[in-house]
């Protein structure tokens, strides 16, 4: 299950889930992107040669423990097959080259209507998809802003006295 869950956050940027779920997803792909990641340039380049490539072929073999072989997204409509070890080298890991941690943002959105469940949107921050989300959270606002925006602003009466 979290294995699918990861590969649906890498493929799409972010995804609506439990927040129990959200914090263990979170845990799992920030440290698949920090093996990618420690390849440098080399993770994104189209082809290696010598101990760059048998050291990427060795990261490849690890992440590919955590992640399914393929994933799809929806392209105008259209879906499109991910090799999604490939995906997180190409496309994930270099966005994050200069960015120490902290990959991910959980942003709590609303309780699941049957079992009250509260939900949360987990995001890749960089990568969220503007617009089509979720809640009443903007996923490109800061987590501040929104709970400040969102509070009805209440006048104080003047005290009759």
């Amino acid at each position: 299950m979290f294995r699918n869950l990861v590969a649906n956050l890498f493929a799409h940027g972010q995804i609506e889930t439990t927040v129990p779920k959200a914090k263990e997803v979170r845990r799992i792909a920030e440290r698949i992107i920090t093996k990618a990641k420690r390849l440098g340039a080399d993770a994104s380049a189209e082809k290696l040669e010598g101990a760059a490539a048998a050291r990427r072929l060795a990261v490849k073999r690890d992440v590919a423990k955590f992640l399914p072989a393929f994933g799809e997204r929806l392209v105008d409509g259209v879906a499109e097959r991910l090799d999604m070890v490939e995906h997180l080298f190409r496309e994930v890991a270099p966005k994050y080259l200069t960015r120490p941690g902290g990959y991910t943002r959980i942003l709590k959105t609303r309780n699941r209507r049957g079992d009250n469940a509260e939900m949360a949107l987990l995001t890749l921050i960089g990568m969220e998809r503007l617009g089509g989300s979720k809640g009443s959270v903007s996923p490109s606002a800061p987590v501040g802003e929104a709970v400040r925006s969102s509070a009805p602003k209440s006048e104080s009466a003047p005290s009759a006295g």
